[in-house]
């Protein structure tokens, strides 16, 4: 295990996926801007929020527990994206971009949460300087 959550390819492509989501949701009609874009802008940061508090955490059961809340955040996210494209919101190309990045963190969160699980580790105390 890396020095920070900052190390986890889980937790970098997961700040892909929010700068991808700002940059979809930035086109969306105006109309939307307290609807579906802030919907989508606020799990989509939840999802690498959730990831660095778990990891911060003490125990490897609340870090269990906060990759559980950015799972969610993250199929939140994908059922608005489906939801973005049967309104044909946003540009074709990056809400197809978008949807890649969310399919590759889904994924990658679910091998984490299930190695996290699976392993005798606890979770680093961060260091105090």
């Amino acid at each position: 295990m890396g020095q920070s959550f900052k190390d986890l390819v889980v937790w970098q492509k997961s700040i892909d996926l929010t700068a991808a989501i700002y940059e979809l949701t930035a086109r969306f009609p105006d109309a939307e801007r307290f609807g579906l874009t802030n919907q989508m802008r606020r799990a989509a940061v939840s999802v690498p929020s959730n990831i660095a508090e778990g990891y911060g955490r003490s125990t490897k059961g609340e870090y269990h527990l906060f990759l559980g809340h950015a799972r969610g955040s993250c199929s939140e996210l994908e059922t608005q994206l489906v939801i973005a494209k049967r309104l044909s919101f946003g540009e074709s190309k990056r809400l197809q971009t978008a949807e890649h990045l969310c399919d590759d963190v889904g994924r990658l969160l679910c091998s984490l949460t299930k190695s996290v699980r699976a392993s005798r580790f606890s979770v680093p105390t961060p260091s105090v300087p």
